[in-house]
């Protein structure tokens, strides 16, 4: 059976470096193709069949759990203060009642859980609408808050301009006492239908996670080459990311799913399926790089 190269997606955001890198460097071989884009553009491109895996929107997932399998034991998350997914604001949260909210569109599970904390949490009511932060404050016109997410905040979260932040992965903590997991990492079951890859997706990602934070100093200086942090600050956003997804990190992204399906953002809790790539194959698509 012909093997296909493995299509595989990346966000364009710091706090998956540890990840992306020792594939991108070659650490990990070149037997496989990698896409750059938004969460959302990630999330739209596995829709329409263009990529095989990707990190995807944990609500993406929940939405569409019956397109895509998950790839075990990788995540993107925290489990406390995640300072990537940030409300700035020049009010206080308090007093941000029936106040204008400005949110990204480049992460659907940040508006929603931006959306879920306010509601049913901070039990604050604010309006919502939709645009880009970078291009608002270039233009001079300042929102009263807004989300930003990814490199973007990392860049914003010392702005002067708002005194006030709520980070949303710390208030989910708070909430709930469980980490927050804002993205996975999926594969599609009709790629997986259609035969051989030349990498098993679950060993590559699994493999460069353990790779990436195993050298996570060599990871925090290149990140703080960005300008965006200092080195002892992007060591401790490192240090506070999730990138495993085991029992507890199941338990919060369930969790997020249960209290969307009753917010009725999405019509019921999916399960958890994950990608097993010996059950799941042709015996004759297995190599000897993915047995090692």
């Amino acid at each position: 059976m012909s093997q296909r190269q493995l299509r595989i997606g990346r966000i364009r955001y710091l706090n998956v470096l540890p990840i992306y890198y020792p594939m991108e460097s070659g650490v990990m071989g070149r037997d496989f193709e990698i896409v750059y884009g938004t969460p959302a553009e990630l999330n739209d491109m596995m829709a329409r069949g263009e990529l095989h895996a990707s990190s995807a929107s944990s609500i993406e997932y929940a939405r569409n759990a019956d397109q895509y399998y998950l790839l075990p034991d990788i995540a993107i998350g925290s489990c406390g203060p995640v300072m990537s997914v940030l409300l700035i604001s020049r009010k206080p949260i308090w007093e941000l009642e029936g106040e204008t909210i400005l949110s990204t569109a480049q992460s659907h599970t940040s508006a929603a859980l931006l959306r879920m904390l306010f509601r049913d949490y901070l039990k604050v009511d604010v309006r919502y609408e939709t645009g880009s932060v970078t291009e608002r404050l270039q233009a001079g016109d300042l929102p009263t808050a807004a989300l930003c997410i990814g490199d973007e905040a990392l860049q914003l979260r010392s702005d002067g301009r708002f005194p006030y932040r709520l980070d949303l992965g710390e208030a989910w903590r708070e909430w709930t006492g469980l980490p927050f997991i804002f993205g996975v990492w999926v594969i599609s079951r009709k790629a997986v239908a259609e035969g051989c890859f030349t990498r098993d997706p679950a060993t590559l990602f699994v493999r460069a996670k353990d790779w990436g934070t195993a050298n996570m100093e060599q990871m925090v200086s290149m990140a703080a080459d960005t300008g965006y942090l200092s080195k002892e600050d992007m060591r401790t956003y490192f240090r506070g990311l999730v990138y495993n997804l085991r029992r507890k990190e199941q338990e919060g992204l369930v969790l997020f799913m249960q209290r969307l399906a009753g917010a009725g953002e999405i019509p019921a809790v999916p399960d958890l399926v994950f990608y097993d790539h010996a059950a799941m194959v042709p015996p004759e698509c297995l190599t000897e790089r993915d047995d090692d």
